[in-house]
């Protein structure tokens, strides 16, 4: 059984002078808003100015010892839309959000070409922002106590850009994974020539990091086939270190510190088809597949490794005090697997006198087996996940604020990616809803031009089960914004 103790000390704040500082650029964001023609690109200064507020001010107590393996802990790699639906998105597209999982799907964003001359006369920008709130709960077998820890942190950004009819692009950064555990062990070490107690110790095991992906992507469509890739760059950093104290009432000894730093970073690319078969003369109908992946990618990497003793004052601050040893600046490679995800969907889109309905399939292979750090296996393996979700749309015989919700859910299963000894099973419940902000005192304007959804979902996923050395239930809710407008409109004059 693990015998430790879990603490939830840490979190993360901003000085008051970082704040006001925060405080003035966001003011000058707002000021400068006020002078731009687009509605849109305000929204878009605002929300950003929100967004690198909130990142310096969200508490951030997580405290999950399975991201000690791989990369970390997984972040979800869908849109909260799709979140709704179990995460089903392999062949999902839509006009208002921007489906970052399968570029492919970048073609359908909105815009309209002019009869003439082809050329595009306005389309539809996009701009997707999301946060997430969880709550994770910890539990050993056979053990009534439970550790609990809150955690809010940024789900991703995305711009989507149409240049013209089935070509669209979008701009974009979402964390991939994190690093964040702190766990104390508390023993009685003994002697290993004659299994003789020495001293009582406690030691400090502590994770800290995570990765990030930054990207570009465009799709393009010809007829009802669509392909499309995502290029940008996979960079993060892992630190670890152990901390043990040694007990003892007449001998003083030294703290001491073994630590491992490491960043990685490089190019990352990733493709995605789609094609749509039509199911009716009207098109209301339809059935699209879809595949999306990536080839297994060397990221670059460079590590520190440390060896030392150290003190530690009273109000927690530490002062090193003799550098056993130290490797610093070490080059290396991580190698990231290899990942595909194929699925289909039927949708019947929703008019004045049928619902709208959607229902889906993924299936996820993740090719964790080929994983290292520096050479060096980890306590992983491949895994599968399968995904099942659908969507409910009313019919639009009324124009009632009701008409325009959507509804979600969904479930998915498989196996995580983490492997201690044994498999790691892992199920999840999923339900969604979106939220249009409508004009209701104009219905003539109602979404004339710019058209908001607020997308929420809620996700319980449980991992591990009885076999394993921890069971943990995870819930999360995640509130996107999607924030779309009119742009490149041609001013027509009489």
């Amino acid at each position: 059984m693990l015998s430790a103790k879990l603490i939830t000390h840490r979190s993360a704040s901003v000085s008051e002078e970082k704040f006001k500082q925060l405080t003035i650029q966001f003011s000058m964001f707002s000021f400068q808003c006020s002078f731009l023609k687009s509605r849109l690109l305000s929204r878009i200064l605002i929300v950003c100015g929100l967004q690198l507020m909130a990142c310096n001010f969200l508490i951030a107590q997580d405290n999950s010892p399975y991201s000690r393996y791989g990369i970390g802990d997984l972040h979800p790699t869908s849109h909260i839309l799709n979140r709704g639906m179990a995460g089903l998105s392999a062949g999902f597209a839509d006009q208002l959000s921007v489906n970052f999982s399968n570029p492919a799907s970048y073609s359908s964003f909105y815009s309209l070409q002019e009869a003439r001359s082809k050329k595009s006369a306005y389309g539809r920008m996009l701009l997707d922002v999301g946060l997430n709130f969880d709550n994770r709960t910890l539990r050993e077998p056979n053990n009534p106590q439970k550790f609990t820890a809150p955690n809010a942190y940024f789900s991703y950004l995305q711009i989507g850009i149409p240049l013209r009819k089935n070509w669209g692009m979008v701009l974009g950064l979402r964390p991939v994974s994190r690093i964040s555990y702190d766990v104390f062990k508390k023993e009685r070490l003994t002697d290993p020539n004659t299994g003789l107690p020495i001293d009582s110790a406690i030691t400090q095991f502590n994770g800290d990091g995570g990765s990030y992906l930054v990207n570009t992507g465009a799709g393009y469509a010809i007829k009802n086939f669509s392909m499309g890739f995502n290029a940008g760059y996979l960079f993060g950093k892992k630190d670890y270190s152990t901390r043990r104290t040694l007990l003892n009432d007449s001998v003083a000894y030294k703290r001491s510190n073994h630590q491992t730093r490491s960043t990685f970073g490089d190019l990352f690319l990733n493709m995605g088809l789609q094609y749509r078969i039509d199911l009716n003369k009207g098109k209301t109908k339809y059935l699209q597949l879809g595949l999306t992946g990536n080839l297994k990618h060397e990221l670059n990497a460079r590590r520190d490794i440390i060896r030392e003793t150290y003190f530690r004052f009273p109000d927690g601050g530490e002062f090193r005090q003799d550098s056993v040893s130290e490797q610093l600046d070490i080059k290396g490679i991580v190698n990231y697997p290899a990942s595909f995800t194929a699925g289909f969907l039927f949708e019947q889109l929703p008019d004045a006198e049928k619902i709208g309905w959607l229902f889906g399939i993924d299936y996820t292979k993740n090719n964790w087996d080929d994983y290292r750090f520096y050479g060096q296996l980890d306590s992983v393996k491949s895994n599968w996940q399968l995904k099942i979700g659908g969507q409910l749309k009313p019919s639009l015989k009324e124009t009632k604020y009701k008409n325009l919700i959507s509804y979600r859910a969904g479930v998915f299963f498989g196996n995580d990616y983490i492997h201690i000894n044994q498999k790691l099973p892992e199920l999840g419940i999923t339900g969604g809803i979106s939220l249009p902000i409508a004009n209701l005192k104009d219905a003539g304007r109602r979404f004339r031009t710019q058209y908001s959804v607020i997308n929420i979902s809620a996700e319980y996923i449980k991992r591990g089960n009885k076999d394993n050395i921890l069971r943990e239930n995870l819930f999360r809710v995640s509130v996107g914004f999607s924030l779309s407008d009119l742009w490149f409109t041609k001013r027509k004059y009489d």
